[in-house]
């Protein structure tokens, strides 16, 4: 890549960086985007819940999106960024094959990561009948019998979620703490069976998920399982520059963590805005996506406010030299 500087190198190659690339596109900026093509969403059969898009597979999204960003301008890189440094009110991004590209500016959305239960065959399902999220997996599982992986406790919301979706939901307690007297009295009313034990691996016949073994031996049928995984910002390409994660919380629970953001994006390191998972574990693919357009038009208004104020001095500066200083 060339040694020249661009405007803005954009770290991620997912819903967010990709529309954060196509607005800076159209607005005329220079913009690299460097994808390690590693999304999140990868496992899934499709992406939900985007309006115009929904059930398109995450790799075909993605491919419209290159084209998009690349038709305004955009570079998309195919590579792994190892290292970030500051460099005079700017930033150099060194990649893994030992090129570089230096930039104004810098936003990284570069996602996250699951770390699902320590459970025999459940990570082989993820994404198809292992799923986390009622809004963009639900309706696919909907009537079938569904069980919930208590870890922690979230657990009987995310009970009461599909429960909206299946008459047939369990509650497999698990790792978790045990029901207060309230979440007990929720689960009886709305129908949901409470099973006590541990899970120690999940059936699968034909490609197709059939059960939850429990340590003493015992299988309940179930279609699908739902968890809620911890989840951890990808968040290293931004160590070296001081910016780091911090705890991640949802109704007073520590779920994983995430990079603090304002609502536009930036990070409490001047020129550096994240945008997507990285900062909202919760955002499903069209919010993400609505985050990088955020972020892009707050860069490119922080360019302009700093574009404008070189110029101006400037135009002071040649006032000035020339006997006429401006009023």
């Amino acid at each position: 890549m060339s040694e020249n500087v661009v405007d803005v190198v954009v770290v991620g190659g997912g819903a967010a960086g990709l529309s954060a690339a196509v607005v800076l596109g159209r607005a005329r900026r220079e913009v690299v985007v460097v994808d390690s093509g590693s999304p999140r969403n990868a496992p899934a059969a499709g992406v939900h819940g985007f309006l115009t898009r929904d059930g398109i597979s995450p790799g075909e999204l993605v491919a419209i999106g290159r084209a998009e960003a690349e038709r305004y301008g955009a570079r998309v890189v195919d590579g792994v960024v190892a290292d970030v440094a500051n460099d005079g009110g700017g930033f150099v991004v060194a990649l893994e094959d030992g090129a570089t590209v230096r930039s104004r500016r810098l936003i990284v959305a570069t996602g996250l990561a699951d770390e699902l239960p320590d459970v025999a065959g459940l990570a082989g399902r993820w994404g198809r009948d292992v799923v986390h999220c009622p809004y963009c997996h639900g309706w696919e599982v909907r009537d079938q019998a569904i069980g919930i992986l208590a870890t922690g406790p979230m657990a009987t919301h995310s009970a009461l979620l599909f429960r909206q979706l299946s008459d047939d939901v369990v509650l497999f307690r698990h790792t978790a703490p045990a029901l207060s007297d309230e979440q007990a009295e929720q689960m009886a009313a709305r129908g949901i069976t409470v099973v006590e034990g541990e899970v120690v691996a999940v059936e699968v016949e034909d490609d197709r998920l059939t059960g939850v073994r429990l340590a003493s031996g015992e299988v309940v049928a179930r279609q699908a399982v739902a968890v809620t995984p911890k989840v951890g910002a990808r968040a290293d390409v931004l160590g070296a520059l001081g910016v780091k994660a911090t705890d991640w919380e949802m109704a007073g629970h520590v779920l994983g963590d995430h990079v603090a953001a304002d609502p536009s994006g930036a990070t409490e390191i001047p020129g550096v805005w994240v945008a997507g998972n990285v900062t909202d574990p919760r955002a499903q693919v069209v919010a993400a996506a609505a985050a990088g357009v955020q972020a892009a038009a707050a860069v490119n208004a922080d360019l302009i406010a700093e574009e404008t104020a070189t110029a101006v001095a400037a135009l002071r500066k040649s006032a000035r030299r020339n006997g006429n200083p401006p009023a």
